[in-house]
């Protein structure tokens, strides 16, 4: 846009004309952001706030007097507040490269001031004590110009031919010599050491090698005369263990032949007698079963005999009472008692005969009784 202006982020926009500015700046100063600017009757200028870097190589002569050339790199810049950019602003604004020739300027009148009040010593021990005090006494006089310090590095001190810091180093070099001698010593000795150890453990293994060898050498001749030993004595113990097989196998072979020996023979002749003892047994209780059976049939046929002719005794015993003189005492029981009796004496006599022809007797007469008379009533007979 026509008028409008934008200063960057490292610069301060510096607008003059018109009337005086607050705190009586002869500009307004503008960071951050744009500003329209009236042309013809504002003028704008940009002053960087970046930073800036300044070289200093100073002689400069210590406090015992001895010259001493120090080279020291300085940081600064334009300070970010209105009052800083308004100083910087009218001092460098036309010539903003200035800025670094009077910064330089600056912290080398500081640098002799501060390296007059030391030794070499302190100067080369204590750099960094150098430049915060080289800081600090130079502090407000940049802070007037509006330039602030970020840092000073102090690159490097020389004393020229004087060979004084040289001089001073040298007892620290002779101190880090020996330090350097004793440890290459020390290094040296060890070296000597590991090889003393190293051929001490080379002849140790040689020694031992040599014993290992020699005890290699004595069981292969050991071994070899076991071997050769061995071999009548292997032979022996193997026509031993093939008679001792053959026997094994001998004895196997007897006992084989005296199973199928009682396989073949034995066992069959017992197993044929066994036969004929078991079928003469059987003829035996056959024809016992046959007797008994032909004994039983004779009893059989005897008592059917008899009690087919058992009648015909009744018959015989009652003609007889026909002719006798018979007296019933108790009536129509007497009667009855009377042809019971007749039965039983047919009984006896059946039984009398059994006993003659060798049958076996009644029950009654097993059991030790004789055929007794009814006693519920008497019979006479005359």
């Amino acid at each position: 846009m026509f008028g409008y202006r934008v200063p960057a982020p490292d610069e301060a926009m510096l607008i003059s004309g018109g009337r005086r500015h607050q705190g009586g700046a002869p500009f307004r100063v503008v960071t951050g952001h744009g500003k329209f600017v009236l042309p013809v009757f504002r003028k704008v200028r940009f002053l960087t706030l970046a930073m800036c870097e300044s070289e200093v190589a100073e002689t400069c002569v210590t406090k015992q007097g001895i010259a001493l050339t120090v080279r020291a790199v300085i940081a600064f810049k334009v300070g970010n507040d209105t009052e800083s950019v308004v100083n910087a602003g009218q001092r460098f604004l036309s010539d903003q490269d200035q800025m670094s020739v009077l910064t330089g300027r600056i912290f080398a009148g500081h640098l002799r001031s501060i390296i007059g009040s030391m030794t070499v010593e302190e100067i080369v021990t204590e750099r960094q004590k150098l430049a915060t005090e080289v800081l600090e006494t130079s502090k407000t006089e940049m802070a007037k110009i509006g330039l602030i310090v970020d840092s000073l590095q102090i690159q490097s001190i020389d004393d020229g031919d004087t060979g004084y810091i040289e001089a001073m180093s040298a007892p620290h070099k002779a101190a880090i010599q020996r330090q350097a001698q004793i440890a290459q010593a020390k290094a040296t000795q060890a070296a000597v050491e590991a090889q003393q150890e190293a051929a001490r453990n080379q002849a140790e293994y040689n020694r031992q090698t040599a014993v290992v060898q020699a005890e290699y050498a004595a069981e292969v001749d050991r071994a070899q005369a076991r071997s050769a030993q061995a071999g009548p004595l292997a032979q022996a113990h193997a026509q031993q263990e093939v008679l001792a097989a053959q026997t094994e196998l001998a004895e196997r072979a007897a006992k084989l032949r005296q199973q199928e020996l009682v396989a073949e023979v034995v066992k069959p002749a017992e197993a044929e007698a066994e036969r004929i003892r078991l079928l003469a047994m059987a003829d035996a209780e056959r024809m016992k079963i046959q007797a008994e059976a032909a004994a039983s049939y004779d009893r059989v046929a005897l008592d059917r005999m008899l009690i087919d002719q058992l009648p015909q005794i009744v018959k015989e015993a009652s003609a007889g009472l026909a002719n006798a003189n018979v007296n019933v005492l108790n009536g129509t029981d007497g009667l009855g008692e009377i042809a019971a009796g007749l039965v039983g004496q047919g009984l006896t006599i059946l039984d009398s005969v059994r006993r003659n022809l060798g049958a076996p007797d009644s029950p009654a007469d097993k059991n030790g009784e004789t055929a007794k008379k009814p006693s519920s009533g008497q019979i006479e007979i005359q």
